[in-house]
């Protein structure tokens, strides 16, 4: 490999991360240097953004460790057979660096990830060492998400949670089929092995924490994993029935879900164009209702279509509400939270302000335009004091009526 500086490999390896969409550090602990002579924070503002739930911006230092790989990937710009310039961090450089940034007030924190060079357990072995040496030697106290390699020794994955904040282990297609044919070196069984001993690790650190102040910390963020999207012949109803699952298997914080982006010298296993962005939004909208407003995953997979596949001119809650019309217009004064989660236009926000106005007084329509982003939406499935929709949910119309003609991409608003 060519001799490259450090500025040289780190426009590299930063722009080859760019793929890794599970980037992100809500629900982790945060930490500060006041007291003590640690460096690193969790605020600031930096290279790679990414969102909480909370709205809150998280800026970290977004890299690879290495864009070599043994693994020939098919989907994977990074894999054996590509044809890019490659680059390699020393583990020391990657400390060096995490700690440059932070200094500047570019980051809050790492995330690190890396191809396969030797082996599993040896890639490993350079990503723990990373985390071991900043907390330890640097004692650097900022946030750090580490993507682990489910082929690694336990005992290697074990110690990532030890001083990471978060990990995360790839399942990267969501079919069993899907990697056997574009990723043969990976196993799905022992990826869901690592996912599940990573559960166990965590759910018992949490354990020994509420029994003993002196327990270590493990993970504290949870877990998180990726899936491409449209690399594969798998549909949305198989996305979100593995996503489902593994959210019900292994506790997971966060499933990603990233386009497949086509790339240079591709298989022709591959498809040519990149799905449409808009499929990825639909899809984190329907994990959103699932894990936040309620929805089973039964509910939310109904509303595809015959070829498995959401809506993309409308948003998977309005869809639900249009199949499902016979349980609307619900009464704002006195629907329960969980029907008023489901109304097109109420988001968790707004039902949270009309359950708190209705204690004091009768809601009127304008009342809940006060509440709301826009009332136009929630028109057609609400009662308030002074209105009823009368025909209007009955409308033939009320789906072409309703869909957005420029829909903002507003990821976390179903």
């Amino acid at each position: 490999m060519t001799q490259l500086g450090l500025q040289q490999k780190l426009g590299i390896l930063a722009d080859a991360a760019k793929y890794d969409a599970s980037c992100a550090s809500s629900g982790t602990t945060k930490r500060d240097s006041r007291g003590g002579t640690g460096v690193g924070s969790s605020e600031g503002m930096g290279i790679c953004h990414a969102y909480a739930p909370d709205g809150r911006c998280i800026s970290l230092l977004k890299i690879l460790l290495t864009n070599s790989c043994i693994f020939d990937c098919a989907y994977c710009i990074n894999r054996s057979s590509s044809n890019v310039r490659r680059a390699r961090f020393t583990a020391e450089e990657v400390v060096r660096l995490t700690l440059a940034f932070y200094k500047r007030n570019y980051i809050e924190g790492l995330f690190l990830s890396s191809g396969i060079i030797r082996s599993s357990n040896y890639t490993m072995e350079q990503i723990v060492e990373v985390a071991r040496s900043l907390r330890e030697d640097h004692d650097f106290r900022g946030y750090i998400h580490l993507k682990t390699i489910p082929d690694a020794d336990a005992e290697l994955v074990r110690q990532a949670g030890l001083y990471a904040d978060r990990v995360s282990i790839n399942v990267e297609l969501p079919t069993t089929d899907g990697l056997t044919k574009l990723a043969p070196e990976k196993d799905a069984h022992r990826i869901e092995t690592a996912m599940s001993d990573m559960r166990a690790s965590i759910d018992d650190a949490g354990d020994a924490s509420r029994r003993y102040t002196s327990a270590p910390r493990f993970a504290p963020a949870g877990q998180s994993t990726q899936m491409i999207v449209g690399a594969d012949s798998a549909n949305d109803r198989d996305i979100l029935h593995k996503a489902s699952g593994l959210y019900e298997r292994y506790a997971l914080r966060r499933v990603y879900y990233s386009a497949f982006s086509p790339i240079p010298d591709a298989s022709a296993v591959l498809p040519l164009k990149r799905p449409p962005l808009m499929r990825e939004h639909r899809l984190y909208q329907s994990d959103w209702l699932i894990r936040f407003y309620g929805f089973a995953p039964a509910e939310v997979q109904s509303t595809t279509d015959a070829h498995g596949m959401l809506a993309l001119d409308i948003d998977p809650k309005l869809a639900w509400a249009l199949k499902f019309r016979d349980q609307f217009p619900v009464n704002v004064n006195t629907a329960s939270k969980e029907m008023l989660l489901r109304v097109p236009g109420l988001g968790a926000k707004s039902v949270e302000r009309i359950l708190s106005s209705r204690r004091w007084r009768q809601l009127r329509l304008e009342d809940i335009a006060r509440l709301t982003v826009s009332v136009a939406k929630v028109r057609p499935f609400i009662v308030a004091t002074d209105w009823r929709p009368t025909s209007l949910i009955d409308r033939t119309d009320l789906r072409s009526f309703l869909a957005p003609k420029q829909e903002q991409l507003e990821l976390f608003a179903p």
